[in-house]
């Protein structure tokens, strides 16, 4: 099963939409010194030949439901069971998009709210990206990292991803290097392996979370 199928995983992620974008903003400039405008995200949302984003939410837990105390003599609706009102839909915590570029996927944006970090959703957030990659006949996958950035190279890494090269002054807020970072075959045997072997261990991580709460 896919881990976006799995019921008891308390987030969803799903395609990104423009209604969405107000909420993603407000997470990319929490995230970077020098953040995307609204209108590029609106720009490649309306490319979906072009581009292709996500976002993780918290999974909203079904509805309580709760049996009504039958008094001594009761109707027929009074024996009924009831359903609480449903809690009110989640807000997005974080997002991921890529570029097709021929055979590439081009990982443009990966962020996580402050707040929701460390909980293991930007680990869930590149694999969908990259399973969806694989689903849309993309060869491999490809993005740029700043050099002092380590805590995201380790992410990559841990997902193939291996240093091919390296863009002087990339980074125009201070001038940072960044590297260029790739994946071997997605589609091959080894790499597929590799990706249900890092889906089982998030699985049992994020199975194992309390159900989230907004903060």
């Amino acid at each position: 099963m896919s881990i976006n199928g799995a019921a008891d995983i308390p987030y969803v992620t799903r395609p990104m939409k423009l209604d969405d974008i107000d909420e993603v903003i407000v997470i990319e400039r929490a995230s970077f010194p020098s953040p995307w405008p609204a209108s590029a995200f609106r720009y490649d949302l309306l490319r979906t030949d072009y581009a292709y984003y996500l976002v993780v939410v918290p999974r909203q837990a079904p509805a309580a439901v709760r049996r009504e105390p039958a008094p001594a003599a009761s109707s027929l609706w009074q024996r009924l069971w009831r359903r609480e009102p449903a809690a009110p839909p989640a807000g997005i915590v974080g997002y991921v998009g890529f570029w097709l570029l021929v055979d590439e996927a081009h990982i443009c944006n990966i962020a996580v709210a402050p707040q929701w970090r460390g909980r293991g959703l930007g680990e869930l957030l590149l694999l969908r990206a990259i399973q969806a990659a694989g689903e849309r006949g993309m060869a491999v996958a490809t993005l740029e990292v700043r050099v002092g950035n380590t805590v995201a190279q380790n992410l990559y890494r841990k997902f193939g991803f291996e240093v091919v090269g390296q863009r002087k002054h990339y980074y125009s807020d201070n001038g940072e290097d960044a590297l260029i970072m790739t994946t071997g075959l997605l589609n091959s045997p080894t790499y597929q392996h590799t990706l249900r072997s890092l889906e089982r261990e998030l699985t049992a991580r994020l199975r194992a979370e309390p159900a989230p709460q907004m903060l």
